[in-house]
């Protein structure tokens, strides 16, 4: 196995989690996200979804406000500058590891 395929695992773990990643993903594509909104999209349980959140924000990837709409509590995420150079690094790592694969493969 070549070192270019071992490169795989120097992923960023915290990312490479499917939830996580996925909620990544969301929080990239948009300026900010409520909760619901994160939970519906990502299909999670509101626990999971929260337990992953807390691991998001503490790592510094994302930013979360608890607000208000009205009386109604508000819980609104976005990601933070480090989680999106970290998001776009760990696309490059998983699209050269896919390229590296399909080339040793021909």
């Amino acid at each position: 196995m070549s070192d270019d395929i071992r490169s795989i695992s120097n992923v960023d773990r915290l990312l490479h989690e499917p939830s996580r990643t996925i909620i990544v993903a969301i929080l990239y594509a948009v300026e900010s996200a409520d909760f619901l909104y994160l939970q519906r999209e990502a299909g999670l349980t509101k626990g999971n979804l929260s337990a992953h959140l807390s691991k998001l924000e503490a790592a510094g990837y994302v930013k979360i406000e608890k607000t208000y709409k009205g009386k109604i509590p508000l819980t609104l995420c976005e990601l933070t500058d480090d989680g999106r150079k970290a998001f776009e690094e760990y696309r490059k790592q998983l699209q050269s590891f896919i390229e590296t694969v399909q080339t040793e493969q021909e």
